[in-house]
């Protein structure tokens, strides 16, 4: 009788924690700072750029997707005309899904760039992240603000004298996220994934130059599209760069190949 009690309990404990295994929907704005740069008969301009777009986090089952909201509007249009050059931004890769098991720290995604898309395989890379103490309320939740930096490196465009010149940069970012450990899933918005004790609901990426709010939370996720995205051909981390600067390479020498007149460079 003690060891079917002993079965028992044991089981209504297991059952308590899966039945109370969270899952959600969130809805996040991200702003981005962008900048422009040109350098035309040797005097440097600088065009600013703000963009804002809606993304969702599903997760359930210990498992997270993130995706764009479809926008009514794909292209913010003309920023400004400098010396016959057209600033444009438009929102690259739409469709784009990341798939995370926060289980296993195994993360898939589907990338879309010049017509072509992308199944890349990776992990979760973890920062070294420190819990600061600090506390806010954020739609009803206590969180928690933890801080971290990051080592990101991008690909940087610059006009120059009707040239488009292209250079690999590394940067280091301060990272400040804020915390609702009372929803206990290790998610978050964009590669934020399986890192902090519950989710996250704000950030900051480098002083502002990138934001992410939290703008709803709700109970119930879309279950169907928690999946990993499939193709026929996966890629490596290391395999997509070299894809990806294949094509920059190639976009660059078209652009530069065009001559004068007016030239138009879309921000991705």
């Amino acid at each position: 009788m003690k060891g079917y009690m002993i079965f028992a309990t044991a089981l209504t404990l297991a059952f308590s924690a899966s039945a109370q295994q969270p899952q959600g929907k969130v809805t996040f704005e991200r702003v981005t700072q962008l900048e422009a740069r040109f350098n035309i008969n040797g005097v440097e301009q600088v065009v600013p750029q703000t963009r804002k777009e809606n993304f969702e986090l599903h997760y359930a089952n210990n498992q997270s997707l993130w995706k764009a909201v479809e926008q009514d509007n794909q292209d913010d249009g003309p920023a400004g005309d400098n010396g016959g050059v057209q600033i444009r931004m438009v929102v690259a890769g739409a469709n784009d899904v990341m798939f995370t098991n926060l289980d296993t720290k195994k993360k898939v995604e589907k990338r879309e760039m010049f017509d072509r898309t992308f199944i890349v395989d990776d992990s979760v890379r973890p920062l070294k992240w420190k819990m600061t103490g600090e506390t806010r309320t954020i739609l009803g939740y206590t969180c928690m603000k933890a801080e971290a930096t990051q080592i990101r490196k991008s690909t940087k465009m610059v006009m120059n004298d009707g040239k488009m010149e292209r250079t690999d940069v590394t940067d280091t970012l301060p990272v400040i996220a804020w915390v609702a450990t009372a929803i206990p899933v290790s998610a978050g918005p964009g590669e934020y994934q399986g890192q902090l004790p519950g989710l996250i609901l704000e950030m900051d990426v480098n002083n502002g130059k990138q934001t992410f709010k939290a703008l709803q939370v709700e109970e119930k996720p879309d279950l169907a599209i928690i999946k990993e995205p499939t193709g026929k051909k996966h890629y490596t981390p290391d395999e997509f760069k070299a894809e990806r600067d294949k094509m920059m390479k190639e976009m660059q020498e078209n652009m530069n190949q065009g001559g004068g007149g007016h030239r138009q460079i879309r921000i991705n």
